[in-house]
């Protein structure tokens, strides 16, 4: 979609003053979405959006909140719940680990569920009667590879971002036949400050590793190409989608069997 005088509608953006969410904004201000920008840094969620309304025309309004505190988060669902004009949400703020089990903080590792699991719902469950209501709409939940891959980092981060893709599943199954998008987003390794942030600055990864880190930039086109093709899960790192696809297939395999009246056969009982 290009930029034309008649905006296809607002797009929320949680986590948008850098990073993923920056780039997600710059992107959809430029296919002609207007925009409400979530972030914790008035700073620079205020240059971000002058910035993108002076070179866009777009009507950008920066919403200063952080979806840690129970206040700014319900504010944020009142947003949500009340503006017609938002048909998209795009599910971007959290923050990971690679600090191992035993030598994480648990008060850290609630914080990270807090953020990346209840916002998250919450924030969605804010949005979607209102896209129902209205007839369509979309929802863009930012997940991660360790959803499927959850050894790569710290598990409660794994476990936090395996929700995000479960629950996107649940959201597509149930919402697919009124009009609602939903796309589940995971990237692998990302030059982003999330690596800072989680304890493994990308300068002090193994050459090797270095070599793996995909620019936010490509990793944002990427899942936007993906979601313009119809794609319910977007792995922007991924050759082929046939490998997801076997992946699923497989999973759904397994439905007739998960519940039976009897224990299996190779129990023995």
């Amino acid at each position: 979609m290009s930029t034309t005088d008649k905006t296809p509608g607002t797009v929320l953006i949680t986590g948008a003053s850098s990073g993923i969410g920056a780039i997600y904004a710059d992107r959809l201000a430029k296919r002609g979405y207007d925009l409400i920008l979530v972030a914790r840094n008035a700073e620079r969620l205020g240059a971000l959006a002058q910035r993108l309304s002076a070179e866009t025309g777009r009507t950008v309004t920066p919403l200063v909140a952080d979806l840690a505190d129970k206040d700014d988060l319900r504010e944020v669902e009142e947003v949500l719940r009340t503006d017609s004009r938002i048909t998209v949400l795009v599910n971007n703020a959290g923050f990971g680990s690679a600090i191992p089990l035993l030598q994480a903080d648990v008060d850290a590792m609630e914080a990270m569920i807090d953020l990346n699991v209840t916002a998250l719902t919450r924030l969605t469950y804010a949005a979607v009667p209102g896209f129902v209501a209205r007839g369509g709409g979309s929802v863009i939940n930012i997940s991660s590879i360790v959803a499927v891959a959850p050894e790569f980092l710290n598990g409660v981060y794994g476990g936090s971002k395996a929700f995000v893709l479960a629950f996107s599943q649940q959201l597509r199954h149930e919402l697919g036949g009124k009009g609602i998008r939903v796309q589940a987003v995971l990237p692998g390794a990302t030059a982003t400050e999330f690596w800072d942030i989680a304890g493994a600055p990308v300068a002090s990864m193994p050459q090797e590793m270095q070599q793996r880190v995909m620019r936010a930039e490509d990793m944002v086109d990427a899942a936007l190409a993906g979601f313009d093709q119809g794609e319910f899960v977007t792995i922007p790192s991924l050759p082929e989608a046939a490998d997801w696809n076997a992946v699923e297939t497989a999973r759904q395999a397994l439905f007739p069997n998960l519940s039976r009246a009897v224990p299996a056969a190779r129990y023995g009982l």
